[in-house]
């Protein structure tokens, strides 16, 4: 491939203009075109000439190249909860810290002391199993941050955030797998559907306490159609 750059210098005044030996200066300033050639190495099946177009296009609605379609953005939302450990020990900025990070968008956050009739209501899929009571109240033991999180697939990326249940076995870089070490203190809770997430959203915000709004990065996170 040649790529080609042609440039005009003024030679008025700086002596920039080629002299052949013995002849003057001319007395009246020259414009020389000067041709800048610069080979770059064939890659087979390309042509010899590149035309290279620097104008920037949309982000949004920008067109793919022919035979690719579009990918489709497949937001859902999840229900993620910081347990009374995980606040006790000062880890709620980090949590939310991988989230943001992630690219997820916070819809929905707020603290509060949780009561047994919603801590129950949250773990029915447990009852009778004989940790049940435990859990209960453990999560009415102190402070809870409760988090609606928004992204393509977030519920699935929201769980490999946060690790498997046993911290022991918690890969690392995972929330668990960074801090935690029993599975009695997994400090974070996240919702294992979009059915179930949709089920705790509505339990802990009542379905009108989040904020729809969309990030002005969205372009950049996800590619939309």
């Amino acid at each position: 491939m040649v790529l080609e750059a042609r440039a005009k210098l003024t030679t008025s005044g700086c002596g920039l203009g080629p002299r052949a030996a013995g002849a003057r200066a001319p007395r009246r300033a020259a414009n020389h075109a000067l041709s800048i050639r610069i080979a770059a190495p064939k890659v087979a099946g390309t042509p010899n000439r590149a035309v290279l177009d620097t104008r920037a296009s949309k982000v949004v609605g920008a067109s793919r190249p022919a035979g690719l379609a579009p990918l489709q953005a497949h937001s859902e939302q999840t229900y993620i909860m910081v347990k009374p450990d995980g606040v006790q020990r000062g880890l709620v900025g980090e949590i939310i810290s991988r989230f943001e990070k992630k690219g997820f968008t916070l819809k929905g956050l707020q603290m509060c002391i949780c009561d047994k009739a919603k801590a129950e209501e949250h773990y029915r899929d447990l009852e009778g199993k004989p940790f049940f009571p435990n859990l209960v109240d453990y999560i009415c033991s102190g402070p809870v941050v409760c988090m609606v999180w928004e992204g393509t697939d977030v519920v699935k990326a929201g769980r490999n955030l946060i690790g498997v249940t046993n911290p022991t076995d918690a890969a690392p870089g995972t929330i668990r797998g960074d801090f935690g070490v029993e599975v009695g203190r997994n400090l974070v809770h996240g919702s294992d559907s979009v059915e179930n997430g949709e089920r705790e959203i509505s339990l802990w915000f009542g379905g009108t306490d989040t904020v729809e709004w969309e990030p002005t990065m969205t372009p950049w996170i996800k590619e939309l159609s």
